[in-house]
């Protein structure tokens, strides 16, 4: 169902995930608010851009020719009470025009409707797409207080020894990404929520940070 939304994106960004892709399908997400109103949830094909997978199930303006959104549906972005459009692949923030990155199986494309009033303008990665970015390439690493939450979580993630990392911990601690200069991801969560994960992945979905 096409939406129509007005708003102003701040910036593009890249996936770790992402690049040509042919065959098979993605996922595009639309929300509000750090993902606390879920607008739009829907499936397209792969191998689209990122531009014409979003403008495939909701109703788009674009500016600067077309490279940048500046509305999705009704709702809109106001550069005086700094509230724009961001988005995310795979759960990392892209660095580039939604025009210019392609979508490959599997991919979860989320646009956030949100404010960056508090000096917020960048998120590097969120946790909303969980197990993305991270599962099948990532190396699960816990204290001596939770090797049982760390070798659960490890196994729903198909772990091996890949570049991204996720630090399992005894103490109390709100789940959250980190993403380096070579874009290599960090997760920590705690041992708790590590369980609770490993069981409903979906725990995490639409979440900047941390778990119900």
């Amino acid at each position: 169902m096409k939406l129509k939304l007005l708003a102003v994106c701040a910036a593009a960004v890249l996936s770790a995930g992402c690049g040509a892709g042919g065959g098979g399908t993605a996922q595009v997400w639309i929300t509000r608010d750090r993902g606390r109103h879920v607008v739009s949830m829907d499936t397209v094909p792969a191998g689209l851009t990122a531009m014409q997978a979003l403008d495939r199930v909701a109703d788009v303006k674009t500016r600067y020719g077309g490279r940048f959104v500046q509305g999705i549906g009704g709702l809109q972005g106001s550069l005086s009470a700094r509230r724009d459009w961001f988005y995310f692949v795979n759960g990392i923030e892209a660095d580039r025009s939604a025009a210019e990155l392609r979508l490959h199986a599997g991919d979860v494309e989320w646009w956030d409707l949100r404010s960056w009033a508090n000096g917020e303008m960048s998120v590097p990665v969120v946790v909303g797409a969980w197990p993305k970015p991270v599962e099948g390439d990532v190396l699960v690493v816990s204290d001596r207080g939770a090797k049982d939450a760390g070798r659960a979580l490890a196994r729903s993630l198909h772990a091996n020894a890949g570049r991204h990392r996720v630090f399992v911990v005894s103490r109390p601690v709100v789940f959250h990404g980190e993403r380096n200069a070579a874009g290599k991801v960090t997760f920590t969560i705690s041992a708790a929520d590590a369980l609770r994960l490993a069981r409903n992945p979906k725990l995490a979905r639409f979440r900047y940070e941390g778990l119900p």
